[in-house]
C-alpha cells in the first residue's frame, strides 16, 4: 500500500470517528429532555432508528420504575424488567416485541438475560436459524423476525454509577451491514450516556414519590361527620417533583354541628415545604379544636408561623359552616377567592376580604358571612388548580368559573372539578380542592333552637323544651341526664354570664346541647370542698357526658356538652 492510499484510509477513519463523536454529542441533546423514565426511554429508542439500527427496544428494571435502586452487574438471576420503548423502520413494524408497559419475557437462554445477568453487551453479528428464539419473547415473534430478514442483533446494558438499570437491544435487517465490534463500542458509549439520563429520571421520580408520600401522610385520612354538608376533597400532585409539597386541607367537626373547612398553601415546594405544611396543619387543627372563631384561628396561626425556623409564609382560607342558619363564615389570608355554585348552577367568586399571608405578621383578619341555599356548593382550592405555564391566571380563573354549569346536572365534586386543571406539562404545581355541598333541609329535623328568658324561669323552660323534644325523637332514655346537664348550663349562665340567651339541641351522630350567654369568662372545673354548696356542676357534666367545652362568640360565649347516642340509634326519626 503506497503513501497516498494510506493517507486516504486514515482520512476516512478520522471522518468516521468525527461523525461518531458528533452523533454521541447529539445524543446528549436529544435524549433526556425530560426527567421522565418513559419519555427518556423512548427518546433513546427513537434516536438510534434508523441511523444506527433498523429496530430498537428499551427495557428497564422493575425496581427502577418504583424509584428503588437498580441491580448490581454480575448478580445471579435475571432481574424483572418491563418494556418501556420500541422503535422500528416501516419494514419492521409487523414484528411483535414485548408490548410496551408489560413485563418482559424471561428466559435463561436469551441473549438479553445474559446481558442483564453479567452486565455485559452481547453481539450476534449473524443470527443463526436456532438463535431467533434467544432474541424474541416467544416462538411466534422469532418466526416474524426471521421472515422480516433480521440478520444481526446487539444488546447492551444500561449502567450508571455502577448500577444496572436495564438494557437496550438493536437489530438490523435486509441489505444493511451486520453489527461489528466498532458498532458494539459505539452502542456501549451511547448506552453509558443514556443510562445517566435514565438514572437522573429515576432519582427525580424517587424524590417526587418521597415528597408525595410525606404530603399524603400529613393530610386527613378520613372525612368527619358534617351535619348539613356533603364534603368531597381531592389532592392532585403534579408530575414535576419541584411542584410537590406545601398544599394542605383539613375538615374538622366543631361543637353545635358546625364544620370547619381549611385549605392552605405553603410558598415553596419539596420536603421543607411539606414539613412546614404539616406543622401549620397541626397547629390549625389544635386551634379549631378549641372552637375559636375562624379569624382568630388565622391570627394565631400567623403567630405560630413566625416562630418556625424555616421563615416560610403560607396562604390560607378558613370557612366555618353553621347548619343552624345555613351560612359560611369565611376568612382569607392571601388565598385565592372561593367559588360559590348556586342550586341553579350559577357560579361566582366570593369577595372575601383578603388579609396578609400566614407568617407575614400583619393582622387582624376580617370575616365574611355567606348565607347559602340548599344545594349550593362552596369550592375551596389552591392556586395549583388555575396556574398554567402558558395561560394567564385570569384566563384560568374565568375557565374555572365557566366550568361550573357544565357539571350542573352531573357529578360535581372535587375529583370532577380537578379535570378542569391544566393538563400535562402545563400544570407545574400541585392542587388541593374541597367542595362543600349544602344538603337539603330534611336533615334539619335533628336541630332545635329556643330563646330562653333571662330570669329564674329559664332553667325550667329549658328542661321542658329538652324533655318534650327528646320524646318526639324517641330518645327518652337520655332525658334525665340531658335535663340535669341543661339545668347546670343555664344555672351557670344566670350566675356568671348575665343570663342565658339561646338553647340549641342537635341530634346527629351524637346528642349535643349548648347554651349561650353574654359573659366574657369561659367556665373551668373547680375543686370543691365538702363544705362548699356549689362548684360541682361542671364536674357532673364532665362525668355524665362524652365531652364538654366552651367558646367565645361576638356577643359572649357558648357552653356545650355532648352525649353518645343509645346503641342502635344514629339520629332523629325523619319527618
Amino acid at each position: 500500500m503506497d503513501k497516498e492510499e494510506t493517507d486516504v484510509e486514515q482520512g476516512v477513519e478520522e471522518d468516521t470517528t468525527s461523525d461518531q463523536l458528533g452523533w454521541l454529542n447529539e445524543a446528549s441533546v436529544r435524549i433526556g429532555s425530560t426527567l421522565d423514565l418513559v419519555t427518556t426511554s423512548q427518546e433513546l429508542a427513537d434516536f438510534t432508528v434508523p441511523h444506527f439500527a433498523d429496530g430498537a427496544a428499551v427495557d428497564l428494571l422493575e425496581s427502577v420504575l418504583h424509584g428503588e435502586e437498580g441491580a448490581h452487574p454480575g448478580r445471579t438471576g435475571r432481574p424483572a424488567t418491563r418494556a418501556m420503548a420500541v422503535a422500528a423502520i416501516d419494514a419492521l413494524t409487523t414484528l411483535e416485541p414485548d408490548p410496551v408497559g408489560e413485563l418482559s419475557a424471561s428466559n435463561v437462554d436469551q441473549f438479553a438475560t445474559i446481558c442483564l445477568t453479567l452486565g455485559k453487551p452481547v453481539l450476534v453479528s449473524h443470527i443463526e436459524p436456532d438463535e431467533y428464539v434467544r432474541i424474541a419473547p416467544n416462538s411466534r415473534s422469532a418466526e416474524l423476525l426471521r421472515h422480516a430478514g433480521v440478520h444481526s442483533y446487539l444488546v447492551v446494558p444500561l449502567i450508571a454509577r455502577g448500577v444496572l438499570l436495564g438494557a437496550a437491544d438493536f437489530v438490523r435487517a435486509g441489505d444493511r451491514a451486520p453489527f461489528t465490534a466498532a458498532d458494539l463500542e459505539l452502542a456501549t458509549q451511547l448506552a453509558s450516556r443514556a443510562a445517566l439520563f435514565v438514572d437522573n429520571a429515576r432519582l427525580y421520580e424517587r424524590e417526587r414519590e418521597h415528597v408525595v408520600a410525606l404530603q399524603r401522610s400529613l393530610l386527613p385520612r378520613a372525612t368527619p361527620v358534617t351535619p348539613g354538608l356533603t364534603v368531597s376533597h381531592c389532592y392532585a400532585p403534579t408530575a414535576d417533583p419541584s411542584g410537590v409539597g406545601g398544599d394542605w386541607y383539613d375538615i374538622a367537626s366543631l361543637p353545635g354541628g358546625r364544620t370547619a373547612l381549611v385549605v392552605g398553601d405553603v410558598m415553596g415546594h419539596g420536603l421543607s415545604a411539606a414539613a412546614t405544611m404539616g406543622r401549620l396543619r397541626a397547629v390549625g387543627r389544635t386551634l379549631m379544636a378549641m372552637d375559636m372563631a375562624p379569624d382568630r384561628v388565622l391570627a394565631r396561626l400567623d403567630l405560630a408561623a413566625r416562630d418556625l425556623e424555616e421563615d416560610q409564609v403560607a396562604t390560607c382560607l378558613c370557612a366555618v359552616y353553621d347548619p343552624a342558619d345555613a351560612s359560611f363564615t369565611v376568612v382569607s389570608a392571601g388565598h385565592p377567592l372561593p367559588m360559590l355554585i348556586g342550586p341553579d348552577g350559577s357560579a361566582s367568586f366570593v369577595e372575601v376580604p383578603i388579609g396578609a399571608p400566614i407568617g407575614a405578621g400583619v393582622i387582624p383578619y376580617d370575616a365574611l358571612r355567606v348565607p347559602v341555599e340548599p344545594g349550593s356548593r362552596l369550592v375551596l382550592y389552591t392556586d395549583g388548580l388555575v396556574k398554567s405555564r402558558t395561560r394567564d391566571i385570569d384566563v384560568q380563573l374565568d375557565r374555572l368559573l365557566r366550568s361550573a354549569p357544565a357539571l350542573r346536572f352531573a357529578r360535581f365534586d372535587a375529583a370532577a372539578l380537578s379535570d378542569f386543571a391544566p393538563a400535562g406539562t402545563e400544570r407545574f404545581d400541585e392542587a388541593v380542592l374541597l367542595v362543600a355541598a349544602a344538603r337539603p333541609a330534611t336533615w334539619a329535623s335533628g336541630l332545635r333552637v329556643w330563646d330562653l328568658p333571662g330570669d329564674g324561669s329559664a332553667a325550667g323552660a329549658a328542661r321542658k323544651h329538652v324533655r318534650e323534644q327528646l320524646g318526639l325523637w324517641h330518645l327518652d332514655d337520655l332525658a334525665d341526664v340531658t335535663e340535669l346537664v341543661v339545668s347546670e348550663l343555664v344555672g351557670n349562665a344566670l350566675r356568671y354570664g348575665g343570663g342565658p340567651g339561646r338553647l340549641r339541641l342537635l341530634c346527629h351522630d351524637r346528642l349535643l346541647v349548648e347554651v349561650s350567654d353574654t359573659g366574657p369568662d369561659l367556665p373551668q372545673i373547680q375543686h370543691a370542698s365538702l363544705s362548699d354548696e356549689g362548684g360541682r356542676g361542671l364536674q357532673l357534666i364532665n362525668m355524665l357526658c362524652r365531652r364538654w367545652g366552651s367558646c367565645r362568640t361576638e356577643t359572649g360565649k357558648v357552653v356545650w356538652a355532648e352525649q353518645d347516642m343509645p346503641s342502635g340509634v344514629s339520629g332523629p326519626p325523619l319527618p
